[in-house]
């Protein structure tokens, strides 16, 4: 019988790169909305993993993953990933600390767990002309390619040796001007205008310490400098 895995918050563009790698598996994706909330239990009963992401800037994000860990344990599913980010410790970013916090709910629950904490999405940058961002442009970031987290999200739910592990995805580090060098164009800054508080705290931050995160993990997992095995 085809293995069927369930992606909790399915329908966004992670959730959409995550359920490409796992069908590439030839393991049938499950992605769920909130419309499937009501029932999620019914629905990941079926399913023998689950992958828990967030809306981004939940407003109470504990709470959102509380409620997807308490379906999972309900249906006893036995395995769970959940979608961080990377340096979640950070008191500056409001919507980090959510992740946190909700990290730990990861941690303490039933299931068999695991971790992801991506950096920056590489596709979240326009290189298709000059580039444009609110923060400082010769930043130090740890980008992650969108296929790539979505191929280590399938790699964690189906293959042994992830059980409590804590992986930081980077699939290549620079700055986004270098970023937008590459492509031929120029990067400069520009003010946020109107925006999110939690984003103009974030770009803050960016300003003054980027958002570091190592290549290697990401490297071990999807197989380019040896692979992670044991038991599950």
């Amino acid at each position: 019988m085809t293995s069927r895995i369930a992606i909790v918050g399915g329908h966004g563009k992670t959730g959409r790169a995550v359920a490409a790698a796992l069908a590439r598996r030839d393991v049938v994706p499950v992605p769920l909305g909130r419309a499937e909330w009501p029932v999620l239990a019914d629905h990941l009963a079926v399913c023998a993993a689950a992958y828990v992401i967030a809306p981004n800037l939940h407003p109470d994000e504990p709470s959102y993953v509380a409620e997807a860990l308490a379906a999972v344990e309900q249906a006893d599913v036995g395995r769970v990933a959940y979608h961080s980010v990377a340096s979640p410790y950070v008191p500056a970013m409001p919507h980090h600390l959510g992740k946190a916090v909700s990290e730990d709910l990861v941690r303490r629950s039933r299931p068999t767990w695991t971790i992801l904490q991506p950096g920056a999405y590489l596709q979240n940058l326009d290189l298709t002309a000059d580039l444009e961002i609110p923060y400082d442009v010769d930043a130090v970031f740890g980008f992650a390619d969108l296929a790539e987290v979505g191929e280590a999200a399938a790699v964690v739910l189906t293959e042994d040796g992830h059980a409590g592990a804590t992986y930081e995805l980077a699939t290549r580090v620079a700055t986004p001007a270098q970023l937008a060098a590459e492509a031929g164009y120029v990067a400069r800054r520009v003010e946020p205008g109107d925006v999110h508080p939690w984003l103009r705290a974030m770009f803050a931050y960016y300003d003054e310490h980027g958002l570091p995160v190592g290549t290697g993990p990401l490297g071990l997992l999807l197989g380019r400098v040896g692979r992670v095995g044991g038991p599950a």
